[in-house]
C-alpha cells in the first residue's frame, strides 16, 4: 500500500467507533435455521465456537463456517445461520433467550442436544460502525468480511479467536463481559485488514486512495475538515493546477471537491452533535463555518433536518433507553 494510502487510512481508523450493542451465545442443534433481520447502520459480526455452520447472506452466498472462524457483516443486511441449505428458518427471536449481563443473552435454537451430536456454537454481535467522516466507506464494503484472511498479516488475531472459543465453551465467571470485548477487537481487526489491504476490489472514490497525488489531498481534507478550503488550495496539495485536480477529483469521486467537503463535515456534524453530544455551536466553529446560520443552513440541506432536531431525536432515544 502507498504511504499516502497508509495515510488516509490511519485517519479512517483512528475514528472507527465499533462497540456491540447486543451479544448472544446461540446453541444450534441440527437440524437449524436462524434467522438475524437487518439491522441498518449496525454491523453484525459472528463467531463460530463450535462449528460447522453454514451462513447464507441476503444475496443468496452461501459461506461454510468451521470451529474457530470469524466474520463480518459491514451492512448489517438480513442473513441466515443453517445446518444444511434446505432447512426451514425462523427469526432469533423466535427462540427462547436467557439473559447472562448487561448486553448479552444465551439462545437456545435446539430441542435438546445430543450427547453423539453436540450442539453448534456460536457467539454474535450486532454492533454499532460508525467511521466518523469515512462513513461512506462502509457503501464500498463487500457483503462478508472474513477473517481468515487475516492470518497470515496479523497472527495476534488467532489467539484472541482461541481465547473466545475457550471463554465460550467454558462459561467461566465474567465469560460474557470478556467475550464481547474479544468481540469488539476482532471485529476492529477485520476491518482494519481490509482497509490496509487496499479495500479489495471497491472502485469509485476509493480509487483516490491509490492515486499517489490524489490520495495526498484527501488526507489533508480528512485531517483539517475544518480549514478554509479551496479548490487551488487542494490543488497545491496534490502539487496539480486547479482544472486538473478538479476534473480527476470529480472523475475518481463521483463529486465536486466543495460537495465532497461539505458531506465531510456534515457526516462529522452527525457525529459529533447525535453521538457525543457536542453543542451545536462548537461543531459549527470546529468545522469551519463563520456563523451558526451558515452551519445550519448546509446541515439541512445535506442530512435534511436541523441540528436541533437531531439532537432532540437523540435526546428522546437516550431518556427512552433509561426508561427500559
Amino acid at each position: 500500500m502507498p504511504a499516502e494510502t497508509h495515510d488516509l487510512a490511519s485517519e479512517l481508523l483512528s475514528g472507527m467507533r465499533l462497540l456491540g450493542v447486543q451479544y448472544r451465545r446461540i446453541e444450534l442443534a441440527a437440524p437449524f435455521g436462524v434467522g438475524f433481520d437487518s439491522a441498518p447502520g449496525r454491523a453484525q459480526f459472528h463467531f463460530v465456537s463450535r462449528g460447522p455452520v453454514m451462513l447464507r447472506t441476503h444475496s443468496g452466498r452461501l459461506y461454510v463456517l468451521n470451529t474457530g472462524d470469524a466474520l463480518l457483516l459491514p451492512h448489517g443486511t438480513d442473513h441466515v445461520l443453517l445446518s444444511s441449505p434446505d432447512v426451514p428458518c425462523q427469526d432469533v427471536h423466535a427462540f427462547s433467550s436467557t439473559p447472562v449481563c448487561g448486553n448479552v443473552c444465551c439462545v437456545k435454537a435446539c430441542a435438546q442436544e445430543s450427547p453423539d451430536e453436540p450442539a453448534a456454537l456460536v457467539f454474535s454481535g450486532c454492533m454499532e460502525f460508525d467511521l466518523g467522516g469515512m462513513q461512506m466507506l462502509i457503501s464500498a464494503m463487500p457483503e462478508v468480511l472474513l477473517a481468515d484472511t487475516l492470518m497470515h498479516k496479523y497472527p495476534e488475531v488467532q489467539p484472541m479467536l482461541e481465547a473466545m472459543e475457550r471463554e465460550s465453551l467454558g462459561r467461566r465467571a465474567g465469560y460474557a463481559s470478556i467475550l464481547s470485548r474479544l468481540a469488539d477487537v476482532v471485529a476492529s481487526f477485520i476491518v482494519r485488514g481490509w482497509v490496509e489491504s487496499g479495500c479489495g476490489d471497491a472502485g469509485g472514490w476509493l480509487q483516490a486512495l491509490r492515486d499517489p497525488r490524489l490520495g495526498k489531498a484527501l488526507v489533508a481534507l480528512h485531517r483539517e475538515p475544518g480549514k478554509n478550503w479551496t479548490v487551488a488550495k487542494l490543488a497545491a496539495e496534490m502539487g496539480s493546477s486547479r482544472s486538473v485536480f478538479a476534473e480527476r477529483f470529480l472523475a475518481v469521486t463521483g463529486m465536486t471537491p466543495v460537495r465532497y467537503l461539505t458531506e465531510l463535515r456534515m457526516q462529522l456534524a452527525v457525529q459529533w452533535i447525535g453521538r457525543d453530544g457536542e453543542a451545536i455551536e462548537t461543531v459549527a466553529w470546529r468545522l469551519g463555518y463563520g456563523s451558526l446560520a451558515a452551519f445550519s443552513r448546509a446541515f439541512k440541506r445535506t442530512v435534511g433536518k436541523t441540528p436541533g432536531a437531531l439532537r432532540a431525536e437523540q435526546s428522546q432515544r437516550h431518556s427512552a433507553q433509561i426508561a427500559v
